[in-house]
C-alpha cells in the first residue's frame, strides 16, 4: 500500500523516488517484518500462555521432549502476520505472483491453524488426519498453481540447473507439477519442525536464497547475462522472501533453544508452501531440491524408515525424521540445530553456484 501511495508522488517529491527500487523495498519489508515480530512476539506468547495453547508431546518421541509439554504453540501465526503486512505495504499489489504467494501463506496457515487447534483442544498430538490435511493443501495449491500458470508471460518451460539451454516443457502438466512442488515442500518443512529453532534456520537460509534468485529472474538484463530464465514480475517476490527472512529472525528470538514458543503447523505448512511457490515462480523447481536440502533429507528419512519397516520389519534410523535419530544417538539438541543450519547454508551456497556453473 505504501508503494502504491508513495510511488505516484515520486515525480513531485524526489525522496519518494527510492520506493521504485526493489532493493529498497525488500530491505524495508525485511526490517518491517522483523520489527513486527519483536513487538508482537511477547504479546502473542503471553496470550497463548493465558489461553493455555500449549504443545502436546508425542508419547513415542524422545523422552527429553516431555518437559516441553505446555510450551505455547501456534507461534507461526506471528510469522504470517509479519510476512503479510510488510508485503501489503511494500509490494506491487497488481502482481499475480505476489497474490499467489500470499494466498499460499494465508491458505496453508488456515490449514495449519485448524490442525494446531485440534491438537490443543483435544490434547492430541495428531491433529487433522493426513488425508484431510493433504486435501486442503491440494485445493489451495491448485488455486495458486492456476494463478501462476496463467500469469502474463509465464512459460511452462522448466530449466535444468547447471546445464545451459536445457529446458523441460511440461505443457499443461506443469499445473499439477506446481501443486506437487508446493505440497511436498510444505510437508517436508513441517517434518523438519521438531526441535527448538531447527526449522526456522533453513527456512531463512532458503528464503534469503530465493530473495536473490527472484530479483535476478525478474531483472531482464541480469537474467540474460546469467543465462537464466527471465520471468516478468518475479522480482516482487524478493520483497516477500525478504519479509520471510525478517519474520524468521524475529521469531527465532523467541524460538531459539530453549523455546518460549513453538512454530506449530500454522507456521511450518505456510512457510514451506511459500518456498515452493518461490521456486516455481523463479523457475528453480529442480534447484529447490538443493536449496531445501535439509527438508529433503528430513522427508527422505521418513520415507526410508516407513518403507524399510513395512518391507523388512526393521528400522533404518533410531527414529524418524532424522533429527530425532541424532537425538537418540546422544547428540545435544543445540548441536543438532546448529549443524543442520550449517548444512543448510552449504546447500544454498552450492545452489547459487548454478548461476555461473553451466
Amino acid at each position: 500500500m505504501l508503494y502504491h501511495l508513495l510511488y505516484p508522488l515520486s515525480d513531485e517529491i524526489g525522496v519518494f523516488n527510492v520506493v521504485r527500487y526493489l532493493t529498497f523495498r525488500t530491505a524495508m519489508a525485511l526490517l518491517t517484518a522483523m520489527f513486527l515480530s519483536f513487538v508482537l512476539g511477547p504479546f502473542l506468547i503471553r496470550k497463548l500462555g493465558q489461553m493455555q495453547i500449549g504443545q502436546s508431546i508425542r508419547n513415542d518421541g524422545p523422552k527429553s521432549h516431555l518437559e516441553k509439554a505446555g510450551t505455547p504453540t501456534m507461534g507461526g501465526s506471528l510469522i504470517i502476520i509479519a510476512i503479510l503486512i510488510p508485503t501489503l505495504l511494500w509490494a506491487n499489489l497488481t502482481n499475480h505472483f505476489v497474490w499467489a504467494l500470499m494466498l499460499v501463506v494465508a491458505g496453508y496457515g488456515v490449514i495449519g491453524f485448524i490442525d494446531d487447534y485440534l491438537k490443543v483442544a483435544k490434547k492430541n498430538s495428531k491433529g487433522l488426519s493426513a488425508g484431510t490435511k493433504l486435501l486442503g493443501q491440494t485445493i489451495v495449491g491448485t488455486a495458486v498453481a492456476l494463478i501462476i500458470y496463467t500469469a502474463p508471460g509465464y512459460s511452462s518451460l522448466m530449466p535444468v540447473p547447471f546445464f545451459k539451454d536445457v529446458h523441460l516443457d511440461l505443457g499443461y502438466f506443469y499445473i499439477p507439477f506446481i501443486v506437487l512442488v508446493i505440497v511436498a515442500t510444505s510437508n517436508t518443512v513441517n517434518l523438519t519442525d521438531g526441535l527448538d529453532g531447527l526449522a526456522i534456520g533453513p527456512i531463512m537460509t532458503s528464503a534469503l536464497t530465493f530473495t536473490l534468485l527472484a530479483y535476478l529472474a525478474g531483472h531482464f538484463k541480469l537474467a540474460n547475462y546469467l543465462q537464466i530464465m527471465y520471468v516478468s514480475g518475479a522480482g516482487d517476490l524478493s520483497i516477500i522472501c525478504g519479509a520471510m527472512v525478517g519474520a524468521g529472525l524475529g521469531f527465532l528470538w523467541f524460538n531459539t533453544y530453549p523455546a518460549q514458543v513453538f512454530m506449530g503447523d500454522v507456521g511450518s505448512l505456510s512457510l514451506g508452501g511459500a518456498l515452493g511457490v518461490a521456486a516455481c515462480v523463479t523457475k528453480n523447481e529442480i534447484l529447490l531440491i538443493l536449496i531445501g536440502g535439509i527438508f529433503v533429507l528430513e522427508g527422505l528419512s521418513v520415507i526410508i524408515q516407513v518403507t524399510s519397516f513395512k518391507l523388512t520389519g526393521k528400522r533404518v534410523f533410531a527414529m524418524a525424521p532424522i533429527h530425532h535419530h541424532f537425538e537418540l544417538k546422544g547428540w545435544a539438541e543445540p548441536k543438532i540445530i546448529v549443524r543442520f543450519w550449517i548444512i543448510s547454508i552449504i546447500f544454498s551456497l552450492m545452489a547459487l553456484t548454478s548461476l555461473k556453473l553451466r
